[in-house]
């Protein structure tokens, strides 16, 4: 640890290290430092969001739809598709598993099957359009959405039995996260909101569509996922976060209208 760093700040770092591939330096994290990495999610999804909207103000003189392609095409850059490989090993598995024990099975698989194609091209389809529909408000909305959609995963990591806890997983320590680390990554959202709300962006009408959207999403994912495996995985989160991101956007861009 470096001289005179907190834990809290280091847990920060361990957030952007576990979720994105931004190089904030800091190693080696203890398992404590990455149980409460879970709880700084929202504010590593600020600063994805602030970095597609930046460069989608950016290339505006390509056009909306070639902009927003190409920060959605950044922010992959930036997680690593992180939650993309989540959103496509829980299509597969839950379109072509039957029973509990292929369900599990199928996550385990590295490759990407039919439903898990169509699930990423959805989303990337409906991010790109969503985010151009944006346009002058994408400088803000993607920033805020983004943080929004990894609140829900989350509440679900805190709430719900972690099904696959192989000693080898690479999730197996930010899993360990809980109720207090919802309740901060509560938190850091509300303030953004809040500030969002403070500086005339976004009213509170907005603001409470965007939390029943989000709300909605966490809900029927983690029913499903409670209802096929008795639980969660790190894929099945990584699903619910990009589900997460197209309702935040949907419901921002209709606003926008």
């Amino acid at each position: 640890m470096a001289e005179g760093e907190t834990t809290a700040l280091r847990s920060v770092r361990a957030s952007f290290v576990f979720l994105t591939r931004l190089p904030v330096g800091g190693f080696p994290f203890s398992s404590e430092d990455f149980r409460w990495a879970a709880a700084h999610a929202p504010l590593v999804g600020l600063i994805v969001g602030a970095i597609g909207a930046g460069l989608f103000h950016l290339l505006q003189p390509l056009g909306a739809l070639a902009a927003a392609a190409l920060a959605v095409g950044a922010s992959l850059l930036v997680t690593g598709a992180f939650h993309e490989d989540g959103l496509a090993d829980t299509a597969d598995a839950l379109g072509g598993g039957y029973t509990r024990e292929r369900v599990l099975e199928i996550l385990k698989d590295s490759r990407i099957g039919s439903f898990g194609a169509a699930a990423i091209g959805f989303s990337l389809i409906a991010r790109t359009t969503l985010i151009a529909r944006l346009e002058p408000d994408a400088l803000w909305a993607l920033p805020l959405g983004f943080a929004a959609a990894r609140l829900g995963p989350i509440w679900q990591m805190a709430l719900l039995p972690y099904v696959t806890q192989d000693a080898q997983s690479k999730s197996r320590d930010v899993s360990r996260g809980g109720t207090p680390q919802a309740l901060v990554a509560t938190a850091w959202l509300l303030v953004f909101t809040g500030a969002a709300h403070g500086l005339g962006l976004i009213s509170w009408q907005r603001i409470a569509g965007l939390a029943s959207a989000l709300a909605v999403v966490t809900l029927l994912t983690a029913w499903r996922y409670q209802r096929r495996v008795g639980g969660i995985t790190g894929d099945f989160l990584g699903a619910t976060e990009q589900l997460g991101e197209v309702a935040a956007l949907a419901v921002l861009a209709w606003h926008a209208a």
